[in-house]
């Protein structure tokens, strides 16, 4: 496993394990199979009602804490101050640790500027490690910055050789984030199979004896990023993993890069009706 350096100096592990979409049943058995394999940064959010079973996943593994690098994210329902520092709360309860190692703001609406001082206050009382946003746009990135004591380490978005987010990293370089550490999520383009095909990865996947799917993971860790596909097969777990045994050249990267971009999802200027909805994230079974 290869690691990253926060701009607070600690190591966020480059290939995590996701949990999107997965019901508590299936963390319960799925992630300690990623645990097994190697997987050691876990990846949830109070929005996916699994965060309860992540933490009895964890304490099942054995696992010393330290050894983990916990990331999950709040939703814009508890950006608003008071309500930030409660929910943040609620998320350590829910994990059971005392700690996470990333906390991120999950989708850029609401109270977002006012509840990054709770995020702050979590660093300071040892609550988060690291603080982060999900899914903001550039200038709502500045909004935050603007009043920032502790800027964001980490920038979450979409990311994949089709829409690579050079322009976005540029951007936020020339913003005094060039020490971001930018997180991709579903780096092989939402399962898509064209760009799986393309005939770059056919080729370099022959080449190397591996797979388009790992191809396009070693691309991820060589651009910088940091990735954590879902997968509730076992193989596919190995697999993803199994990308530290060889590297692409720069002709090769330059050629990925080179292909036509597009991104699959645009973040709405305004917030879609479920993000305007009160979730009791208590709730998990």
């Amino acid at each position: 496993m290869q690691s990253l350096t926060l701009a607070n100096g600690r190591e966020i592990p480059q290939l995590g394990y996701g949990v999107y979409t997965m019901t508590s049943a299936e963390v319960e058995k799925h992630l300690p199979e990623a645990i097994a394999a190697g997987y050691t940064h876990i990846d949830t959010a109070n929005a996916y009602f699994n965060e309860v079973a992540v933490g009895r996943a964890v304490k099942a593994s054995g696992m010393r804490r330290e050894d983990l690098f916990i990331t999950t994210k709040l939703f814009p329902q508890s950006y608003p101050y008071e309500q930030c520092s409660v929910d943040i709360d609620a998320s350590l309860e829910r994990l059971g640790t005392d700690y996470v190692d990333l906390m991120l703001f999950h989708q850029p609406y609401g109270d977002y500027v006012e509840g990054w001082r709770a995020m702050e206050e979590a660093v300071d009382a040892g609550k988060a490690r690291a603080i982060g946003l999900s899914n903001f746009p550039v200038h709502k990135v500045e909004q935050i910055l603007e009043v920032a004591r502790i800027k964001p380490a980490v920038i979450q978005v979409e990311i994949n050789p089709y829409w690579n987010q050079h322009a976005l990293k540029k951007a936020l370089a020339e913003r005094g984030l060039a020490d971001a550490v930018f997180e991709g999520w579903y780096p092989l383009g939402h399962g898509d199979e064209a760009l799986l095909a393309e005939p770059v990865f056919r080729e370099l996947a022959e080449k190397y004896g591996k797979t388009p799917a790992q191809v396009v993971l070693r691309w991820h860790i060589q651009e910088g990023n940091v990735v954590f596909p879902t997968s509730r097969n076992p193989e596919h777990m190995a697999e993803n993993i199994d990308i530290f045994d060889f590297a692409l050249t720069e002709d090769e990267m330059a050629r990925i890069d080179a292909l036509p971009q597009h991104c699959y999802y645009t973040v709405p200027e305004e917030p879609p009706a479920f993000v305007l909805a009160r979730n009791d994230y208590s709730k998990q079974a």
